[in-house]
């Protein structure tokens, strides 16, 4: 299903004309499609079919409310990687106990939320981290799921920024460190040991990587198993790539049903931790041009979104397919689509043949479900965009647009300022 579609040249979301939800809500704005989400959770959990395996929906690349209620209602778990995102699902009514909680910082505050909370498992990322929990478990009295990240020191062939298995990442533990790091673990009163888990780093495009990593992870499995260190849990991660311009990832059955085959007869629950290929193409941000302007032979199209709306194209040099909402006569022209924050680094296209709207029209930033919203911030002072959800012929605001308001609210003059 073609959830954002062209009819008679305008872009509809589901059943939803994009420019109607604009007109209503106002730009800059993020939209979401409710069937998309829902077919991205159905990919995984078809691939994974037939076995105990487990998506655990990643919260970090959209944790909005209503989209993690969506997922949830899928049969989906969560992996999480602060307290706040595990607040986020249980204010979303997801199942705790399909909760696996990642990241390399865990506060003392949030280990002890997360064993309230009775998770899955803790994916533990360092030995000091190891005894923290440990320590915290045994004052409550319980013990704590617990899985090692293992660090495969494998070349994901990603960005830099988002990749996470190489030995030179601040994530998880050295491969050869593990084994001395599980004993110690069988030894603690506060633990259980529950599994092994691995994330090599995100927007993967080729199953090759992973399987290398997931090689490397099994064999440890084994070691494990010969010294009577059984696991139940096999937590590869997420990472697989979306469609953003050329790319050709894998579909996520298929991804999902080549780590089933590596897996083998093992007695392993497989876990997977997808967030972008579920999300990214699942949202887009609707942004309205305000003028157009050149200087000498370049071109500029200054549009009301800006980097403090969407990182992506800033942090990464992502790119987003860019499109009118209404297709035009006007013909195209290659200018750098840029937003009014004061950076030259605030751009959303640089160099783009793009359609030439007009001040006033609607452009469409494709591929935006992800890494969207959940990273914006208040830079130059400027609210963050609502986020719309749709459903076949409706749609919702689930997080309404934030005013000077919201963003003043927080903050105080001391009275030794006022004087």
């Amino acid at each position: 299903m073609q959830v954002f579609s062209r009819k008679d040249g305008r872009l509809w979301a589901e059943g939803v004309e994009v420019a109607a939800i604009a007109d209503r809500v106002g730009t800059p704005c993020y939209i979401y499609s409710r069937a998309a989400l829902r077919q991205g959770v159905r990919a995984w959990v078809d691939g994974l079919k037939g076995t105990p395996g487990l998506v655990c929906y990643s919260v970090k690349a959209n944790g909005n409310l209503a989209v993690l209620r969506t997922v949830a209602a899928e049969g989906a778990g969560f992996d999480v990687v602060s307290g706040g995102e595990l607040a986020r699902v249980q204010a979303a009514g997801g199942d705790q106990s399909k909760v696996v909680f990642s990241g390399v910082g865990k506060q003392p505050w949030e280990i002890r939320k997360a064993l309230e909370a009775k998770i899955l498992q803790f994916n533990v990322e360092s030995a000091a981290e190891l005894d923290l929990i440990a320590a915290i478990a045994s004052q409550l009295g319980v013990r704590a799921p617990v899985a090692l990240r293992v660090n495969p020191d494998v070349d994901p062939r990603t960005h830099p920024y988002i990749a996470t298995g190489l030995r030179s990442s601040k994530f998880g533990i050295a491969m050869e460190s593990c084994m001395a790091e599980y004993r110690r673990a069988m030894e603690m009163d506060g633990l259980e040991v529950v599994g092994v888990d691995c994330h090599i780093g995100s927007q993967l495009t080729s199953t090759a990587p992973l399987l290398e990593a997931v090689a490397r992870v099994l064999d440890l499995v084994d070691r494990l198993g010969a010294e009577g260190i059984a696991v139940d849990n096999l937590d590869v991660g997420g990472g697989l790539g979306i469609v953003y311009n050329d790319e050709e990832p894998p579909a996520a059955d298929q991804w999902a049903r080549a780590l089933v085959e590596a897996v083998g007869e093992r007695d392993l629950k497989l876990i997977v931790e997808p967030g972008r290929s579920i999300a990214g193409n699942a949202g887009i941000l609707v942004t309205r041009v305000l003028r157009a302007k050149a200087n000498h032979d370049k071109n500029f199209i200054v549009v009301d979104a800006a980097m403090n709306d969407l990182a992506r194209p800033s942090l990464y040099d992502a790119y987003h397919a860019i499109e009118p909402v209404a297709e035009g006569t006007a013909g195209t022209v290659e200018a750098d689509i840029v937003g009014p924050v004061c950076e030259t680094g605030d751009f959303l296209a640089r160099g783009r043949r793009v359609a030439a709207v007009e001040p006033g029209g609607l452009l469409a930033v494709m591929s935006a479900g992800a890494y969207g919203s959940v990273m914006a911030s208040n830079y130059n002072a400027r609210p963050r965009p609502p986020e719309v959800l749709v459903d076949g012929g409706r749609f919702a605001v689930v997080r309404r647009r934030e005013t000077v308001e919201d963003m003043l609210a927080g903050e105080q003059i001391p009275a030794w300022l006022k004087g």
